[in-house]
């Protein structure tokens, strides 16, 4: 709208309607930037009103008959131009202030549904790494946790279509029933049908979901079990698989037979999900990761090499610090432009010589500190 005005002044004052008075005119641009624009701008749409004023007003040889008229508006000019800088800067310190009141909330609120997983958990060393796509995004759709349960280290990633507030309702009731159901059902099918069901239960309130999420609405997800064997036991269901760096070398861990994500079972009429086991031993990493991650693209359009990537960092790494190097590549890879949220867990089977260490200083460290 300022530059609008602008534009249709110089218009006025370089035709035969110059007669027309519109210095106030230009008096109300820097006013109308201050709604819009910051500090900055306002201070350069009111430059740029006085420059048009004293170049209509030197256009118009008005310089000697109307000098009071003209002084009277660059007077005017200058007076509205302080004030609404004054109030542009008040207004974005403002905003500024509300918007980091919010993002605080968006943390505390993901930080509570999506908490860090433990470092050490049984026979593996863990870690994860959370990014929400688009700026100033913290609240996404993606899913992870790892807990210990009776029946080994229990994991579980996924990716919620959308993003915002249904998105994280949907990521908090799935990661519910498998922090519940993971402790209690020794079939790892099972777990996933709690999360499924817990799902349906959600879905079947009624006002909880738009219409559209209900019919168009699913979440792909993966659920891991890593026993103390030398396994790994997988149900997929539309999730990217796995990848396993075993001696350098990447291994996808594909599934016999795709199975669709939460809320499409109604399109398979039989749907027979079982764990598979793949092998996992020691010194071995496993990721587990969203499809965010795989399709990441440059500006040569060209997706993320997620497994080329793995093999490239070193093997000496702790699963943070291999997280952190991945999370570095694929930052390099998209010039820091993500598309799409990434979520990713990474866990090592220790071998016998680690474990044990690790054991006797955790439980050494109590007693040094009596």
């Amino acid at each position: 709208m300022p530059f609008a005005i602008v534009l249709a002044v110089l218009g006025i004052e370089f035709s035969p309607a110059h007669y027309l008075v519109t210095g106030p005119v230009l008096t109300t641009t820097p006013a109308l930037a201050a709604l819009t624009m910051g500090p900055m701008g306002t201070l350069s749409t009111a430059v740029l009103a006085a420059g048009v004023n004293a170049a209509s007003a030197t256009y118009n040889h008005s310089w000697g008959t109307l000098t009071q008229l003209i002084t009277g508006n660059f007077l005017g000019l200058f007076v509205v131009s302080v004030a609404s800088v004054i109030l542009s800067n008040a207004m974005r310190t403002r905003r500024q202030c509300e918007l980091d009141q919010v993002r605080r909330i968006a943390v505390a609120a993901q930080e509570v549904v999506l908490r860090p997983v433990p470092e050490r958990l049984g026979p593996v060393r863990a870690a994860s790494l959370s990014l929400a796509a688009g700026t100033g995004a913290l609240v996404g759709g993606d899913l992870y946790e790892a807990v210990q349960t009776p029946y080994g280290v229990r994991l579980i990633v996924g990716d919620v279509r959308g993003k915002g507030l249904t998105a994280m309702r949907a990521v908090a009731v799935t990661l519910g029933a498998f922090r519940v159901s993971a402790h209690y059902e020794d079939d790892l099918t099972e777990v996933m049908h709690c999360c499924e069901a817990s799902l349906r239960r959600e879905t079947a309130v009624p006002g909880t979901y738009s219409q559209e999420v209900l019919t168009e609405g699913f979440i792909t997800t993966l659920v891991a079990q890593v026993p103390d064997e030398q396994v790994v036991l997988v149900v997929n269901r539309g999730h990217p698989p796995p990848l396993v760096l075993h001696r350098g070398s990447v291994q996808t861990l594909m599934p016999d037979t795709p199975l669709p994500p939460l809320g499409l079972e109604d399109l398979v009429d039989d749907l027979t999900a079982k764990a598979e086991s793949f092998p996992f031993v020691r010194g071995d990493r496993l990721l587990l990761y969203t499809d965010g991650v795989i399709e990441a693209r440059n500006r040569d359009n060209d997706f993320f090499p997620l497994p080329e990537t793995m093999e490239r960092v070193g093997a000496s790494t702790t699963p943070r610090e291999f997280l952190e190097e991945l999370h570095q590549a694929l930052i390099r890879h998209t010039g820091g432009r993500l598309t799409d949220d990434v979520a990713m867990i990474l866990v090592d089977r220790l071998d016998e010589d680690t474990a044990g260490s690790l054991h006797t200083s955790s439980t050494a460290s109590p007693s040094s500190n009596r």
